[in-house]
């Protein structure tokens, strides 16, 4: 499987300001991942429980920490759903983030 593609993945930490207040920073973290369009099932599904399917994206499970938010090639994505997959692969089914 080709993993050439370069994208972001986007979390978020939390750490203290001057004044002492929580607040939340972003984190981004890149990685190489293998992108394929969303299947015809999936974009179905997802239009009926209100969700827009984009891609599916392929990347290395050890590289995945749980984060939501994805960007490729400047365009965020939001991750709804993830399936791990035999060889330490994990799967990113990500949609366009609202309002984006």
């Amino acid at each position: 499987m080709d993993r050439s593609r370069v994208c972001w993945l986007v979390g978020k930490s939390y750490g203290q300001n001057a004044a002492g207040e929580w607040v939340a920073e972003e984190t981004r973290k890149k990685v190489f991942v293998n992108v394929r369009s969303a299947s015809a099932a999936e974009w179905f599904e997802g239009g009926r429980s209100g969700l827009n399917p984009a891609y599916t994206v392929t990347m290395f499970r050890f590289d995945y920490e749980g984060e939501t938010v994805l960007e490729l090639d400047g365009v965020r994505y939001q991750v709804y759903r993830t399936y791990e997959t035999r060889n330490d692969l994990i799967e990113l089914h990500v949609q366009r983030e609202a309002g984006a």
